[in-house]
């Protein structure tokens, strides 16, 4: 489905970790992508990441800058695939909070569809309120892209 947002020169973080629920990471990608994003999957290590698809391990992807290296002030928003042991696993590393922490604290759009977004929480340091992390559910896609393309 073509969308309606143009988000040419906007660059997109995913922060992601073994584990991420799998469609969490490839669909938002895959909107963001038609709308004209460039997206970047972040993770702690450089290596490829694996997904979790449902009750078993899914694909992997390729990661594109590791943790240590990626300056959140050259991305325009963040996205956090969920499942359970991606969030798990990044709340408790203080370089992923500090990364998210920044998006927050820029005023940049962060979204995922975080059935309990714990590394989210954790990024807002109790500064915010749950309208600040945008859910990218199904058709949720919009109010990130609406956002974006302010």
């Amino acid at each position: 489905m073509k969308n309606s947002f143009d988000l040419k020169g906007k660059k997109i973080a995913i922060l992601a970790t073994d584990g991420f629920e799998q469609s969490e990471l490839e669909k938002p990608r895959v909107a963001l992508d038609e709308a004209g994003a460039e997206t970047e999957i972040v993770s702690p290590e450089k290596k490829a990441i694996y997904g979790w698809d449902e009750d078993d391990w899914g694909d992997s992807v390729e990661v594109d800058v590791v943790l240590s290296e990626a300056d959140p002030d050259n991305y325009d928003a963040l996205v956090l695939p969920g499942g359970v042991q991606n969030p798990d696993k990044l709340r408790t590393m203080p370089e992923a909070v500090e990364f998210v922490r920044a998006f927050f604290a820029a005023g940049k759009p962060v979204g995922g569809d975080l059935s309990r977004p714990t590394i989210a929480d954790r990024g807002r340091s109790g500064k915010g309120t749950q309208d600040d992390f945008l859910f990218l559910h199904q058709n949720g896609f919009d109010q990130c892209r609406g956002q974006m393309g302010r």
